[in-house]
C-alpha cells in the first residue's frame, strides 16, 4: 500500500517524522533524497529562459533537496510555505524584513533572544522602524500598546533565559484586530509540541540548528507562513539571496527522522532535573514552564503538548558580590555539561545568563540565572555532575 499522502495526517508523530520531506519513487527507489549541489541550471531553449517556465531556475531558490526539507517543514508546521535560511538568527531576521517598512512600529516581547533584540535595535532603527518591548505576561493588555503604524508583533514563547511563556492566541486576536502580521519564535518546543500557526500565529520561525539538527554541527533556520502572508515570505527571501544548503538540508532532513525521540528524552529528562532542583538548597528558583510552580505554567499546560531540554535556574547567593564568582566555580566544576551557547545536541551545556538588555522583565533579585540544556546523557551522571558545581559554588 503506497498511499502515504491519506495516511500520514492521521498517523502518529514519530511515523511522520520517519516518512515526510521525500518520495523514493522520485529516487530511483533509494530512501533518502540525494544531495543536489547547483548553482547554475540549465534551459532547454531561449523562450523557456525568458519565460523562466521551469521548477528550478537558479540555486538559489532552491533544488530537489532543499525542497524535501521545505516540504517536511510544511508538513509538521501547517503551513503554505518554508523558506531555508543559514541560520535561526537569519530566520527571525528575515521574517521581520519581510514585513516591515520605514515607519512602521513594531511590538517585542521582552524576552526576546538576545541577538533578535540588538537586529531591533540597530538595523531596524536605522531603517526607521520604531520598535518598543512589551511584557511577556501582557496576553490581550498588549492593545494598549498599538499605534496606527503597527505592523508587526514578535512573540517567543517560551521566552529566551527565563522562559516566560506568553498566551499567543490572545496577542495574535488582538494584533490581527489591528492588522498587524504575528511572527513567533518557536524554537524551544518545536512544531512537534507547539504548532504556532494553529493558535493565530502568521509566520513561525524556527532555529533548525537546535533539535532538528540534533548534534550540534548545522547551523539553518525555516520560515513558515500561512497562505495569506507566503507570497510576501517568498519575494523577501529570494530578493535577499539567503538560502539554505543543499548539504545542510540533507543533515537537517536526517536529524529529523530521530526527532521525536530525542526530544522526549529531552523532555523527561530536563524535567526530571528540573524538579530535583527545586528541592535544592542551593537553589532559589527553577524556570521552566512545565513545573506546576511556574507562574506561566498554566499557559503551558494549555496550549503545549510537551517540553524541550532547555531551561534555567536561579542560584541562591546571600552576598551579592559572590554571585558571579559562585556562578563560574559552579560552571568552572562540571564535566559532563559543556560550557556553549547553542542547544538542541546530543550533549547537556550549561552558560551564566546576562539579562542586563532587559526593559521590563527584569533579571531575579535572588542570583545569578544559569541556563542549562539537559541532552541524552544518563541523569544520575547528570546530577552527579551538578552535584559537583554546588560543591565548587559553595566553597566560595
Amino acid at each position: 500500500m503506497k498511499d502515504l499522502d491519506s495516511l500520514l495526517p492521521g498517523a502518529g508523530i514519530n511515523t511522520r517524522l520517519s516518512h515526510i520531506g521525500y518520495d523514493p519513487a522520485d529516487y530511483h527507489g533509494f530512501v533518502n533524497p540525494p544531495v543536489v549541489r547547483a548553482s547554475t541550471v540549465l534551459f532547454p531553449d531561449a523562450k523557456s529562459m525568458e519565460t523562466r517556465n521551469k521548477k528550478y531556475t537558479y540555486g538559489t531558490r532552491g533544488t530537489p533537496t532543499t525542497d524535501a526539507l521545505a516540504e517536511a517543514i510544511n508538513a509538521l508546521e501547517g503551513s503554505a510555505g518554508t523558506v531555508l535560511v543559514p541560520s535561526g538568527l537569519a530566520a527571525v531576521t528575515v521574517a521581520i524584513l519581510a514585513y516591515v517598512a520605514a515607519g512602521d512600529h513594531v511590538l517585542v516581547v521582552d524576552s526576546v533572544y538576545g541577538p533578535t533584540r540588538h537586529f531591533c535595535d540597530t538595523i531596524l532603527k536605522r531603517m526607521g522602524v520604531e520598535v518598543d518591548y512589551f511584557d511577556p505576561a501582557t496576553g490581550a493588555a498588549i492593545e494598549t500598546l498599538f499605534k496606527p503604524n503597527t505592523t508587526v508583533v514578535l512573540t517567543e514563547a517560551p521566552g529566551s533565559n527565563t522562559f516566560e511563556m506568553q498566551d499567543i492566541p490572545a496577542i495574535a486576536a488582538v494584533a490581527h484586530k489591528h492588522g498587524a502580521v504575528v511572527l513567533m519564535d518557536n524554537t524551544w518546543a518545536t512544531p512537534l509540541y507547539f504548532r504556532p500557526l494553529d493558535f493565530g500565529v502568521d509566520v513561525s520561525i524556527h532555529a533548525s540548528t537546535k533539535y532538528p539538527s540534533g548534534h550540534s554541527d548545522i547551523l539553518m533556520g525555516t520560515i513558515s507562513a500561512n497562505a495569506e502572508h507566503w507570497p510576501r515570505l517568498i519575494e523577501t527571501h529570494g530578493t535577499l539571496g539567503l538560502c539554505g544548503a543543499p548539504d545542510d538540508s540533507y543533515q537537517i532532513l536526517r536529524g529529523l527522522r530521530t526527532m521525536g525521540i530525542r526530544l522526549e528524552r529531552h523532555y523527561e529528562s530536563a524535567l526530571a532535573i528540573a524538579t530535583w532542583l527545586e528541592n535544592r538548597e542551593e537553589v532559589a528558583r527553577v524556570l521552566h514552564p512545565a513545573l506546576p510552580s511556574f507562574p506561566s505554567h498554566h499557559i503551558w499546560k494549555r496550549d503545549f503538548k510537551g517540553a524541550s531540554g532547555i531551561f534555567s535556574f536561579v542560584l541562591k547567593v546571600n552576598d551579592p558580590q559572590k554571585a558571579k564568582p559562585k556562578a563560574h566555580a559552579f560552571l568552572d566544576a562540571l564535566s559532563y555539561f559543556g560550557l556553549g551557547y547553542s542547544w538542541g545536541g546530543y550533549e547537556s551545556l550549561a552558560i551564566l545568563v546576562n539579562l542586563s538588555d532587559r526593559k521590563i522583565a527584569k533579571a531575579p533579585a535572588e542570583g545569578p540565572v544559569i541556563r542549562l540544556q539537559i541532552g541524552l546523557e544518563d541523569i544520575v551522571d547528570l546530577k552527579a555532575d551538578i552535584e559537583r558545581g554546588f560543591a565548587a559554588a559553595n566553597a566560595v
